[in-house]
């Protein structure tokens, strides 16, 4: 196909040679347009994947003068060969681990008892957050807050406690041949990392920007002063700063540029799209594709049913199995799964190990959390599909769940939907409106529903980009209702 103007304009400022930043929208052709980049020049090039799969797809499209790999490839060559012999290592309990690093007691700190089981659990958390950062050492602020402990000074306590299990934690790693901590993948990237590493190449390209690890993103900035960075991804699909992630490309030192003419879908999705990037402020505008006839209204028999949260998409499975459909998950069903045996311990009278609930002692005190902490609301559905199905009903659907290509509709959050996309989509109804301030009898008149957070704006724009065909707003249509939801122009 022939490139777009924008394309073309992205062709020419890449020749300038300066560092380069393109936003490019849901569907705008991200890869081809790298791929046009590398085309027109002999000069050697990297490109950074997101993930293994991507990087081999990269290399049946790249020409044989760029190499496609992930950061952690590249970690793995310069480091991680090193220690093999622990990355098989077998798995072994969190509190084994450490109990091996002398956390051998429960402490208590406010109302809440630590048990030795989630002091290790969230030992081994501290450390992984770290290996996430660019940071040089592993302070407090690595250290998860936990539900019940949320307070800050409460949260300096816990850190207080655990921070030198962390930093003996990470000197175990240090040994190629032996430890009490299990070796992975991000351990090894991590010490890369801190070597600050020199890639050699002329140009540099990193894939989905938005999503960039502080890890991965400090290699890749550190390579400035050698190798021309280019980099590509969509600020408004930043979706992923909870799991530490940051959107690298808003304050990039360079040219910035944008991809806004989508293939995917066309101007009537596209109308849809700019309303949500409206109201994620973000840099960018699409443009639908004429030829392609996206329609926007109900859907009887979707391709795909997309949800806000686990506990959403769980409950799409159970009624659409009940309805006699052939369902399956994206990602799989291991995290519903694990939710559910964890509220199974609870209602049988166990401690869970499950990170979201490790701190309650029985279901009875979830539920209460739930419905009474502020902090807790987001368990509530939760609380709410164990006691209407029950445990056993939930394992027992996980169970049945079909492989993606045998499946009638396939169940996915939004989250795991990055990516991917579906001919009809429905929106489930776990999206959460904003809450309309209405006051009581004797303080007045209504007031306006409470702005949309950009985290949720950015979330539903993934949502709404999913779909080729038709696309069934479902939850997200109270958006129409909204006084925020008509944008400018």
């Amino acid at each position: 196909m022939n490139p777009t103007d924008e394309q073309t304009a992205a062709a020419d400022a890449f020749h300038t040679g300066n560092h380069l930043a393109l936003q490019a929208g849901a569907g705008t052709g991200k890869t081809t347009t790298l791929t046009l980049l590398a085309r027109t020049t002999p000069r050697r090039g990297r490109y950074l994947a997101y993930n293994r799969a991507i990087a081999q797809d990269a290399r049946t499209r790249f020409p044989a003068t760029v190499q496609c790999k992930t950061a952690h490839a590249l970690a793995y060559a310069a480091v991680g060969h090193r220690y093999t012999h622990r990355l098989n290592a077998p798995r072994r309990p969190a509190w084994q681990t450490g109990q091996a690093l002398g956390v051998t007691k429960a402490i208590r700190i406010g109302d809440r008892e630590l048990s030795q089981r989630a002091l290790s659990n969230t030992l081994l958390c501290t450390v992984t957050r770290y290996c996430h950062t660019a940071d040089d050492k592993i302070t407090r602020h690595h250290v998860p807050k936990l539900r019940g402990l949320e307070d800050t000074d409460l949260h300096r306590e816990l850190a207080t406690h655990l921070l030198p299990f962390a930093r003996k934690a990470w000197s175990d790693l240090q040994n190629p041949d032996a430890g009490a901590v299990r070796f992975d993948h991000d351990h090894y990237l991590k010490m890369w990392a801190l070597t600050q590493p020199r890639i050699d190449t002329d140009y540099l390209l990193l894939d989905e920007a938005q999503d960039t690890n502080p890890v991965v993103e400090q290699v890749f900035l550190n390579q400035r002063s050698h190798a021309q960075l280019v980099m590509v991804g969509d600020s408004a699909q930043a979706i992923y700063h909870w799991r530490g992630a940051k959107d690298v490309m808003t304050g990039f030192d360079g040219t910035h540029l944008t991809l806004s003419q989508s293939f995917r879908f066309g101007p009537r999705l596209a109308e849809e799209a700019n309303r949500w990037l409206h109201l994620a402020g973000a840099p960018i505008r699409l443009t639908g594709a004429e030829t392609v006839p996206t329609e926007l209204g109900f859907v009887a028999q979707p391709d795909a049913v997309l949800c806000r949260t686990n506990v959403g998409a769980m409950t799409q499975v159970m009624n659409l199995m009940d309805a006699g459909c052939h369902v399956g998950l994206t990602g799989g069903g291991d995290s519903l799964r694990t939710l559910a045996q964890a509220a199974r311990d609870l209602k049988e009278g166990r401690r869970t190990h499950h990170p979201e609930l490790i701190l309650f002692p029985t279901w009875g005190d979830l539920q209460d959390y739930a419905t009474h902490d502020p902090a807790g609301r987001d368990l509530q559905p939760l609380v709410n599909l164990v006691d209407t199905h029950g445990t056993e009903a939930i394992l027992a659907a996980v169970a049945h769940l079909a492989p993606e290509p045998h499946a009638q509709v396939t169940v996915s959050t939004a989250h795991k939907a990055k990516g991917r996309e579906w001919p009809r989509v429905l929106i489930a109804d776990d999206f959460a409106r904003p809450q309309d301030n209405t006051p009581d009898e004797q303080t007045g008149p209504a007031l306006a529903p409470d702005p949309i957070d950009d985290a949720e704006a950015r979330l539903a724009y993934v949502a709404v980009t999913r779909t080729r065909q038709r696309l069934d707003l479902g939850g997200l249509s109270w958006i129409h209702d909204h006084p925020d939801g008509t944008p400018p122009g």
